[in-house]
C-alpha cells in the first residue's frame, strides 16, 4: 500500500504548501535526534514526507494513489502500474517520450534548504535591538573532500546499470496495453554515475553536520513572529551544492508592565480617589527611564493619557527605525472598600459641604442632555 504522507504530517489533503511547512516544522522540533535520540526513525520518516508533499510532482503522484519514494520493480499489490512513478514518468509512458531519449542524469550537486532557529527576547531587547550568539546544527561542507563525496584522489565511474543515463526503462502491462515508463536508476539515484570509493567521513554526500556559533544582529523595533534573515547560513546542498539560508524568528516575552500593539505600548496606572480628584504628579516606568506624570485635578475613571514617543521604534521593511510609537496610560481610579469611623466621618462632612449628601441623578452634557436624551435622540435620527 502507499504510504500516508498526508497523516504522517498530520495535515489534509486540501492542505497549502504553508500548512504543511507549518507541520513539518513542529513535528521537526519534536523529533529531530538531537532533541529526542529514540525518534529518529520517525524523524526520518517526517522528513520524507516533506520532501514529497512539498514537491509538486511527486504530491500529485500521491493524490493519484501512487508511491514517489517506492523504488520495487513493478506496480504496487492492487494493480496499480504508476506506483513509484513521478508525473514526468506517467506522461512519458502514455506519449512515448521514454522511448526517444530519456531527461538524463541529474546533477549530484544540489542547493541546500533553508533553516529556521527561534530566539527568545524581551520587549526592552525588541526596543534596543540587540546582537546575540547563537549556536545552531546544520550541515555544512565536508572540510575532508571539499563536497566532492570522493576518498583521497578517487573520481566518480560511470553507473553500469543505466550506462550514465541516470534512468531505466521497464515494460509493463495496463489497461491500456504495453506502457514504457522510465525511473530513476536504483543503482546510480539518478546521476549517473557512482562513488566507488566514498569520502569517509562524509559517505559521499559532500557534507556533514556540524554544531556551529554564529553572530545575528536584531534591529531595533522586531515584534513576535518576525524573522531576520541570514543568507547563506542554512543547510549546504547534497554534493557540497550552495546553502540554503537561515531565519531566526523572534519570540517576544509577556511584558509584566506594558502591552504591546504595534509600536504603541499600553499600561495601567491605579490612582486613589483622592488622587483623581486632587491631581498629583506621579513617577512613572517607561523604555526610556523614569518620568513625571502629571494628573490633572478632576480626573475622571477611565482617563486615557498619551505620552507622544514613548513606545517602541517603527521598524521599516528596510531594517532602519523611523520614529516611534505612543505610550498609552490607562488611569485607573480606585475606591476605596473599607473606611474606618474618622474615614467615614470627613467623607460625610465633605459630602455636605458639597451638597451631595443625597444622591441624585445628574445630567451630563449641556442643556440638560444625559445618557437617556441621547440614547432617545440616537435613536430619532435612524
Amino acid at each position: 500500500m502507499a504510504r500516508d504522507y498526508y497523516g504522517i504530517l498530520g495535515v489534509s489533503q486540501n492542505a497549502t504548501q504553508d500548512e504543511i511547512k507549518r507541520a513539518y516544522r513542529k513535528l521537526a522540533r519534536q523529533l529531530h535526534p538531537d532533541v529526542n535520540p529514540n525518534e529518529e526513525a520517525r524523524f526520518k520518516e517526517v522528513t520524507a514526507a516533506y520532501e514529497v508533499l512539498s514537491n509538486p510532482e511527486k504530491r500529485r503522484v500521491v493524490d493519484l494513489g501512487g508511491d514517489p519514494l517506492d523504488s520495487a520493480g513493478g506496480g504496487r499489490a492492487g494493480g496499480d502500474p504508476f506506483a513509484g512513478f513521478g508525473l514526468g514518468d506517467i506522461m512519458d509512458a502514455f506519449f512515448g517520450a521514454s522511448a526517444g531519449g530519456g531527461r538524463g542524469p541529474r546533477s549530484r550537486v544540489q542547493p541546500g534548504s533553508d533553516a529556521l532557529i527561534r530566539l527568545d527576547m524581551t520587549l526592552e531587547e525588541c526596543a534596543a535591538g540587540a546582537t546575540r550568539e547563537l549556536t545552531v546544527d546544520t550541515a555544512i561542507l565536508c572540510d575532508r573532500c571539499h563536497g566532492a563525496g570522493t576518498n583521497s584522489n578517487s573520481k566518480p565511474v560511470q553507473c553500469d546499470t543505466c550506462n550514465g543515463r541516470g534512468e531505466v526503462q521497464s515494460v509493463q502491462r495496463s489497461f491500456l496495453g504495453q506502457v514504457v515508463t522510465s525511473r530513476p536508476c536504483p543503482v546510480c539515484r539518478g546521476f549517473g554515475e557512482v562513488i566507488p570509493d566514498p569520502c569517509q567521513q562524509c559517505a559521499g554526500d559532500g557534507r556533514v553536520r556540524s554544531r556551529r556559533t554564529i553572530s545575528v544582529n536584531i534591529p531595533a523595533g522586531v515584534a513576535e513572529g518576525m524573522r531576520v534573515r541570514l543568507a547563506g547560513q542554512g543547510e549546504v546542498g547534497p554534493g557540497g551544492g550552495p546553502a540554503g539560508d537561515l531565519y531566526v524568528e523572534v519570540e517576544e516575552h509577556p511584558h509584566e508592565i506594558f502591552e504591546r500593539d504595534g509600536a504603541d505600548l499600553h499600561c495601567v496606572v491605579q490612582i486613589p480617589m483622592t488622587t483623581a480628584a486632587l491631581g498629583a504628579t506621579l513617577p512613572l516606568k517607561t523604555l526610556d527611564g523614569e518620568e513625571e506624570l502629571e494628573i490633572d485635578p478632576g480626573t475622571q475613571p477611565n482617563t486615557q493619557l498619551v505620552l507622544t514617543g514613548r513606545g517602541m521604534p517603527k521598524l521599516r521593511s528596510t531594517g532602519r527605525v523611523d520614529g516611534r510609537g505612543d505610550l498609552h496610560v490607562h488611569l485607573e481610579v480606585v475606591v476605596p472598600t473599607k473606611l474606618d469611623a474618622a474615614q467615614s466621618a470627613l467623607l460625610r462632612d465633605l459630602a455636605e459641604m458639597r451638597g451631595e449628601s443625597e444622591p441624585s441623578l445628574s445630567h451630563n452634557g449641556k442643556g440638560g442632555g444625559g445618557l437617556f436624551s441621547r440614547l432617545r435622540a440616537s435613536r430619532g435620527q435612524r
